[in-house]
């Protein structure tokens, strides 16, 4: 018989990725989700790349309350934990790391309490770097990010403090259930659906011209079919117990990001700005015009990266290039109409737009 394998936030844009390949490879899945509502959007997405075959089913249960997750975490073998509860900013800092925190012990205690195998958690590789974003170098997952450092955005305590809970529970509890986690960078590639992107809305903001400058931001881009690819690998090898992997990817600043993207795209790049803007000017404008500039300030200019020797050595993971992911995200988002740019002034499409 097949193992069973529980998908946290199956709705979600890397979870959906992961019950997909899952069940590509010949898994039983089980996927959470917050509400019934949510369950024929997953199954129309995950179809769209593999047919799940009687093979996915769905409990019900959201990482802010304790119900349903003992029933969720009933007869499975093995868990990836990969939905967060909130997204990148709180109106509160603390409560976004107390529900980080919160839902990370709630899909643990019910794990063990059902005697699972393994759980891999999605962390962050920005709870494996230098608190200060000064810091240049290479760093491994021996780092650890300082919860208690002042200066750190509520999207990097909360990962940082929900990781750490989840190690310290493991290490107090005596159960069999084993702990790996997966620390990512910036995650991008193709989408099964339209309705949630995650940061790959980044790429489609380039396309459709709304960025009209580039910020000095360098990224760790993973492909999202890799990172599925290291939990898959993460969840099985026995060497991956109780280990931390980072999964970032190869650097690309977000300017060469916009060169790939005119370069390799013909005319549907051609919106795509690579005018860069100087980081006064992105500061002043996260001051007095748009705060949600505010989480991005800290990273402009900042060259520190991280080192994925441990995966590639213990898990024999390989990822891809990331001028191939920055593509095929593009493309995957102009296939599914997320992005809309409009046809050429001469072209059989704009001809054809004008008749209309």
């Amino acid at each position: 018989m097949p193992e069973l394998v529980l998908v946290t936030g199956g709705s979600g844009y890397i979870a959906g990725w992961c019950v997909a390949e899952l069940l590509r490879r010949g898994y039983e899945v089980r996927t959470t989700v917050r509400g019934r509502d949510r369950e024929q959007a997953v199954t129309d997405a995950v179809s769209t790349v593999v047919d799940p075959a009687g093979r996915l089913s769905f409990a019900v249960a959201d990482l802010t309350h304790d119900d349903g997750w003992d029933a969720a975490l009933k007869g499975v073998d093995r868990v990836l934990h990969v939905a967060s509860p909130l997204g990148m900013t709180s109106d509160d800092p603390g409560t976004l790391v107390t529900t980080a925190r919160g839902g990370t012990l709630r899909v643990l205690r019910a794990a063990t309490a059902a005697g699972v195998k393994r759980v891999v958690m999605t962390s962050a590789a920005n709870a494996s770097s230098p608190s200060s974003y000064a810091t240049q170098g290479v760093t491994d997952e021996t780092l650890w990010t300082d919860p208690d450092d002042p200066t750190l955005i509520p999207y990097r305590r909360s990962k940082t403090v929900a990781e750490r809970a989840a190690w310290d529970f493991v290490q107090e509890h005596d159960g069999p259930t084993e702990l790996t986690t997966v620390l990512p960078g910036a995650v991008f590639g193709p989408v099964l659906t339209t309705s949630t992107i995650g940061s790959v809305g980044i790429v489609g903001r380039m396309l459709s011209g709304a960025m009209r400058g580039i910020p000095r931001i360098g990224l760790e881009i993973v492909d999202v079919r890799d990172l599925v690819d290291v939990h898959i690998r993460a969840m099985t090898a026995p060497q991956a117990a109780g280990e931390r992997f980072l999964a970032t990817g190869e650097f690309l600043w977000m300017s060469e990001m916009a060169h790939v993207l005119r370069d390799g795209l013909g005319a549907d790049g051609r919106l795509v700005s690579t005018r860069q803007v100087p980081d006064l000017v992105v500061r002043l404008l996260a001051r007095f015009r748009d705060p949600s500039l505010r989480e991005i300030t800290p990273a402009l200019g900042r060259r520190n990266r991280h080192t994925t020797e441990k995966a590639r050595r213990v898990l024999g993971w390989q990822p891809r290039p990331a001028r191939q992911t920055v593509l095929d995200c593009a493309e995957s988002l102009i296939e599914h109409g997320a992005v809309r740019i409009p046809p050429q002034a001469g072209s059989a499409r704009w001809t054809g737009a004008r008749l209309r």
